[in-house]
């Protein structure tokens, strides 16, 4: 294959599984390893780069591939420690930290205990092993949460737990491979204190220096805006390889304490170096798990047979709730979160390059000691990886609706507005089923919506550490209706990591005109609400006038035509309400069209006709459309004048609804 194909070929694979996982809601991880698996029946990354590079398979392609990779995971892990916020300490601070501790502890000799006894690996290798698997990578812990959406105490342990836990389990490893294998003969306490010392020191004092100097680069504009990215990112590498260096492993907690300390510092904004790590942490979990995973010899890994099923049980259903509920005894958890904490430890990325680099280690090393499963490192290591992630990634959810801890439905809105007309539509969508927050800075709108019945809050949306507080378990859209064009784009900017770019929703206020300077730019704001013409001030209008919301179920003997034909042809289609109770708004892009069975809410200003004369005006309807058609065919030359004889019947009530005077 031609070195820019494969290159081509691996970043879309990459895409591909990805996308196929957000479309079926299967593990994203699963299907990067299983593509990797599919690519490396075709090509193999090694034998590849040793033919480019004219070197031994043994050698060239590891030489040139795990530099690589292990940069790529430095930028995922300094994209995870921009993701730890000490405001989450206050809810996941004991907890996390006892996983990381006594937690990592048991896992690490429970691990290296099962592995000796089942695959019959040597106690030094076991011990390796045992390092490498305490970590639960956070390349797979947050595409779960963001899946199962548990309680927030949940998610940010888990968060905490898996960043944290991977440069401790990198340094572990290290430990255990300097003072065990290469030491074997007379291990030294006192050298791994040491080593170990030097380690944290290195990789604390370069994260904190890091992360100091951006700091003042950022305050004082040493560097223009369009270098912010990059030039963290540069940074970033160069102080993992120089702590690497120095100490090795110890460039993971060099750029996870950067990450701490960049993204907990409130006097500047980083939301813009966070969403080029976020973009370009996907390429790269992507590409990394279709090149290590196309490295697996399937031969290799099956043939550990049920001694390699048995390790796997022994890791999910003994290790890891043992680990749990002894570090978490008498923690703030309660025993639901302690247990479905326990079903969630799947391996990820971290695991993969740490045992790859020391299965490569090993290899050089082969000469010096010849010890049982030394070559099976990676590939038990694999073996785990696809294994946790597909239990757990198919047994999150339901654990989690079993244990009460999941957001079932996130039908939910969040409008942000609270004007009269904004909370009439709140209480008629609430009314249906559709749960609704409101949201606003004026307290006595607030307070009026909280007398009606309605969730609200006073607080600025536009405000980081109230968008924090903001509980929005069961919530799943976002609604910006205010008065203000300007607020509600600024909001949807900044609620954008909180939704779906697919459920931002904006109302505008007047009409807009394409080629006025004084308009918002189009990709400043979400899906355009209603329909074209309907603005906020349009609906204030006829809300004014006494134009009310009205909820209407429809069936196959009232269609959305015969509702049409009941209010004159002039309701206003807001939303439909389908039988799951999910909300689908409509918009201007994307116009809804009412269906039997679903609800919908709309505007309506005018009185309703009575029932019969519905079903009288259907009827004739229905007899001229007949006698049109016989005319048509019995009198051809009648066809040309089908626009004068189909003229509407355009009498109309001009009296408007006060109040509801109907029962849904």
């Amino acid at each position: 294959m031609d070195l820019l194909l494969y290159l081509a070929l691996v970043p879309t694979l990459g895409v591909v599984a990805q996308w196929i996982a957000w479309r079926t809601g299967l593990p994203g991880i699963l299907l990067l390893l299983l593509f990797g698996v599919l690519l490396g029946q075709f090509v193999q990354p090694d034998a590849f780069l040793a033919e480019l590079t004219g070197g031994t398979v043994a050698q060239a392609g590891p030489e040139l591939l795990f530099p690589i990779v292990s940069l790529s995971v430095a930028v995922i892990m300094f994209e995870g420690g921009l993701s730890l916020k000490f405001h989450e300490l206050r809810e996941a601070g004991s907890a996390a930290f006892r996983l990381v501790t006594l937690g990592a502890i048991i896992t690490f000799f429970g691990t290296a205990t099962a592995a000796h006894f089942t695959l019959g690996l040597a106690w030094p290798i076991s011990f390796l092993l045992g390092a490498i698997l305490i970590v639960t990578g956070p390349t797979v812990i947050g595409p779960l949460l963001r899946q199962v959406r548990p309680t927030r105490r949940v998610a940010s342990t888990l968060k905490w737990e898996g960043i944290v836990i991977d440069p401790i389990g990198a340094v572990l490893a290290v430990l255990v491979f300097e003072n065990i294998l290469v030491h074997s003969s007379e291990p030294d306490l006192g050298s791994a204190f040491l080593m170990l010392s030097i380690t944290i020191v290195v990789g604390m004092g370069l994260g904190c220096a890091g992360g100091a100097f951006l700091s003042v680069a950022f305050r004082r504009y040493w560097l223009p805006d369009q270098l912010h990215g990059i030039g963290t990112l540069s940074v970033g590498l160069l102080l993992y390889a120089i702590s690497d260096h120095l100490a090795h492993e110890s460039g993971l907690i060099t750029v996870t304490v950067m990450g701490i300390w960049l993204t907990n510092r409130h006097h500047f904004d980083i939301e813009h170096i966070v969403e080029l790590k976020e973009n370009l942490r996907t390429l790269l979990i992507g590409c990394l798990f279709i090149v290590l995973g196309s490295r697996v010899v399937i031969d290799d890994v099956t043939a550990h047979g049920w001694h390699g099923l048995l390790f796997l049980l022994l890791m999910i259903f003994v290790i890891r709730p043992i680990s749990v509920f002894v570090s978490l005894w008498k923690s703030p958890l309660s025993w639901r979160e302690q247990a479905f904490v326990a079903s969630l430890a799947p391996r990820g990325i971290v695991a993969a390059a740490v045992s790859s680099v020391f299965a490569l280690e090993l290899e050089r090393r082969s000469g010096s000691f010849d010890l049982a499963g030394a070559d099976q490192l990676a590939t038990v290591t694999f073996l785990v990886i696809a294994g946790t992630v597909a239990v757990y990634g198919l047994a999150a959810s339901p654990i989690a609706k079993l244990l009460g801890l999941a957001d079932e439905k996130t039908n939910g809105i969040l409008m942000l507005g609270a004007d009269r007309w904004v909370r009439e539509f709140a209480e008629e969508l609430t009314e249906v089923g559709v749960p609704v927050t409101l949201v606003d800075t004026n307290y006595n709108k607030v307070s009026q919506a909280r007398v009606a019945g309605l969730r609200a809050e006073c607080i600025n949306i536009l405000n980081e550490h109230a968008r924090q507080d903001l509980s929005l378990v069961g919530i799943g859209r976002f609604l910006a209706m205010t008065p203000n064009d300007e607020v509600n784009s600024l909001a949807l900017l900044e609620c954008r990591g909180m939704f779906e770019s697919a459920q931002l929703y904006q109302l505008n206020f007047t009409v807009k005109k394409s080629n006025s300077r004084r308009e918002m730019t189009h990709n400043l704001v979400g899906r355009q609400l209603f329909r074209e013409g309907l603005t906020f001030s349009k609906i204030r209008e006829l809300h004014e006038s006494g134009a009310v919301f009205k909820a209407t179920k429809l069936t196959d003997s009232f269609t959305y035509t015969d509702f049409i034909r009941r209010y004159n042809e002039v309701p206003e289609l807001l939303c439909v309400v389908q039988s799951d109770g999910i909300p689908l708004l409509n918009t201007v892009s994307d116009p809804l069209k009412p269906e039997p069975g679903q609800t919908i809410v709309c505007l309506v200003t005018s009185v309703p006709l009575p029932q019969e004369h519905v079903a009288m005006d259907a009827v004739k309807n229905a007899d001229a459309e007949k006698n049109a058609d016989r005319d048509k065919h019995s009198h051809p030359e009648l066809k040309s004048a089908d626009s004068a004889s189909s003229a509407p019947n355009t009498s109309k009530s001009n009296s408007l609804e006060t109040k509801k005077s109907e029962t849904r």
